[in-house]
């Protein structure tokens, strides 16, 4: 993901400090208040002064604390994969249980001849090392492969046919073979073999690369077959691969796939560092290449994922908003403006330039933000209770909900002018803004979903961004870094003299409301001879109304006073990959997936690694 790169020469004395030092506590403290209840609805536009308070890192950069062995590292930082690898359109067919039999057929034969090689690989690595507890956990995982060769069997004669009759292994399957036959041959890219003479230690070492390369495998394996058992067991409904699923979520698999965890955690114990990063890189090759296993399995039928590849699709136009603050980003934008105030602030009053608009002394300023944050947070709660119906509603009521809303926006409005009348944003620079948005985090994988997006050739795509943020050159310059210029901005924007903020807003979007017009004018004004599949991601509940109007709304994160909202108002929260089964079960040749806006329904992921599976694929 995007990092924040701190610049070799300062930019500004204090501005340096700032994105050197004290980004750092800001975004534990807009991380942790993200998990308050109720948190605020924006994200409170008035941070108070920053708190050092751990926040939790998103999952590629997370720090594992060493009670997790290196095995359940590895897992938790290439989760992504994990994602990807079941939202593939093979693996979600399967899950839904509209597999067509031939597919399952040819995915079996296929996965004969990736067992043998597994076997063969378990065989090389038990000669490997001379620790008779290795030796010992080796030789059982070898025996569980071979009785799922046998199950495979069972399954030939359940479907009559002969699994490997006539067919022979793809080119995916090749490669993943040949990837671990070669790892456990001691042939490792990049790494000197271990020769004739090898010591026992570099004998272990190459089964301990041979484990690493083999260990994705039986966790991701045990990571879908509880996901697909979770599913059966929510639908008790009948499934044609319920056998495969259960093999797969049965306790003897998952303990299988915790034996090789430890297996790869005892033989990594004595290694350099250097080593453990060979085995990290084998792991994540190993992952990647159980993608490409998946999706090089070929299938007669339809799929919704990825939508991108939607049929209708070819001939129409894919329209994409996207809200900001902590939807893309990890810091509330309006808490970056915020620290840049009161680092860049003056001392004393005494100490400003005259060519420089006056501004209050940074202790000022602060207590300043301050009694604004605790007014706007204590007004916001009270706002939310205030628009929540006496009774939930039986249905969705999208005309009851953007009336009480209507409450929430005039607060908002009211908070706005608050921010304006108190001078707090006046005397910012805008080379300051700039460089403070070039270096902003954004949400892990939001930059690559973006860019694939645009650079896709198969779909007319176009991205808007519908924003709260008080000054778009943040978000423009956020997103410029990544070499995202192509995105369309909507937001608020700060008034300039001589590059130094007058402290004023000019006022285009502060609500719900404001977002649901603009999203509305942009619809309109796209009208042509193509129709318009509209995908909006939102956080919180200023994006309620446009989540709800697009043909699919995508809620990213936990915010419990947007689902406290909604539900109130009849709006349903389905977590996509078990709404993607669904509506794949739907799904019949020469029909389209028929998303439907104003539905009431709206779709949660946990990350952008979801949103980019489903929408683009790997």
């Amino acid at each position: 993901m995007p990092s924040l790169v701190i610049p070799s020469k300062p930019i500004a004395s204090p501005l340096a400090n700032f994105l050197s030092l004290r980004s750092i506590s800001l975004r534990s403290h807009f991380s942790r208040r993200r998990g308050q209840s109720p948190p605020i609805a924006r994200r409170s536009p008035l941070p108070p002064p920053p708190m050092a308070i751990p926040r939790a890192a998103p999952m590629s950069s997370i720090s594992v604390d060493n009670e997790v062995g290196l095995a359940g590292k590895f897992w938790i930082k290439f989760r992504r994969e994990s994602l990807f690898a079941m939202y593939t359109p093979f693996a979600l067919c399967l899950a839904s249980g509209n597999l067509k039999i031939d597919s399952f057929r040819h995915y079996i034969a296929q996965d004969v001849y990736f067992l043998k090689a597994f076997a063969q690989a378990y065989e090389l690595a038990e000669e490997c090392t001379d620790d008779d507890e290795a030796n010992i956990a080796i030789s059982k995982l070898r025996k569980d492969v071979l009785e799922e060769l046998r199950m495979h069997g069972s399954f030939t004669q359940e479907w009559g046919s002969e699994v490997t009759k006539e067919s022979t292994p793809n080119s995916a399957t090749v490669k993943y073979t040949d990837f671990l036959l070669a790892t456990a041959s001691g042939k490792v890219e990049g790494v000197k073999g271990p020769g004739k003479l090898a010591t026992p230690f570099e004998r272990t070492k190459v089964a301990a690369y041979t484990i690493g390369a083999m260990t994705p495998c039986m966790r991701l394996y045990a990571f879908l077959g509880k996901e697909f058992q979770t599913l059966l067991d929510a639908n008790k409904d009948s499934h044609p691969y319920k056998r495969w699923i259960g093999s797969y979520s049965s306790e003897g698999f998952q303990a299988a796939a915790l034996q090789i965890e430890d297996l790869l955690d005892k033989l990594s114990v004595s290694l350099t560092g250097e080593e453990l990063d060979v085995i990290e890189n084998l792991y994540h090759q190993a992952m990647k290449l159980e993608i490409e296993f998946f999706l090089a399995q070929p299938l007669a039928q339809p799929t919704i994922v990825p939508l991108i590849r939607e049929p209708s699709l070819a001939a129409n136009r894919l329209m994409l908003f996207s809200d900001f603050d902590l939807t893309c980003t990890v810091v509330d934008s309006s808490a970056i403006l915020a620290e840049i105030a009161i680092v860049t602030a003056p001392r004393t009053e005494t100490s400003q330039s005259e060519s420089q608009l006056a501004r209050m002394p940074s202790a000022e300023l602060r207590k300043t933000w301050d009694i604004l944050s605790r007014q706007y947070t204590e007004e916001y709660e009270q706002c939310i209770e205030n628009i929540m119906p006496a009774e939930k509603a039986e249905a969705f009521d999208y005309k009851a909900l953007a009336k009480a809303l209507k409450q929430l926006s005039d607060f908002e409005k009211r908070a706005n002018s608050r921010v304006i009348e108190s001078g707090v944003l006046k005397g910012l620079n805008l080379e300051d803004i700039k460089k403070a948005g070039e270096r902003m985090i954004l949400q892990d994988g939001c930059t690559s979903f973006f860019k694939k997006l645009i650079k896709n050739e198969m779909v007319d795509v176009n991205v808007h961004v519908l924003s709260y943020c008080w000054c778009g050159d943040l978000i423009r310059s956020a997103f410029s870094s990544g070499d995202l210029q192509l995105l369309n901005v909507h937001t608020n924007e700060l008034t300039f003299d001589e590059s130094f903020a007058t402290g004023e807003i000019v006022e285009k979007m502060e609500s719900p409301i404001d977002k649901a017009k603009e999203f509305d004018a942009i619809l309109k004004d796209s009208e042509d001879n193509k129709r318009n599949l509209t995908i909006y991601i939102g956080d919180s509940i200023g994006d309620i109304l446009c989540l709800l109007k697009a043909d699919i709304g995508i809620v990213i994160g936990s915010s419990s006073s947007l689902r406290k909202v909604g539900s109130q108002f009849g709006v349903s929260f389905v977590e996509l990959y078990p709404g993607l089964v669904k509506k794949q079960k739907e799904y019949n040749e020469g029909s389209s997936a028929d998303w439907k806006g104003s539905s009431g329904i709206l779709y949660t992921v946990s990350s952008w690694a979801e949103i980019h599976a489903f929408i683009l694929g790997w």
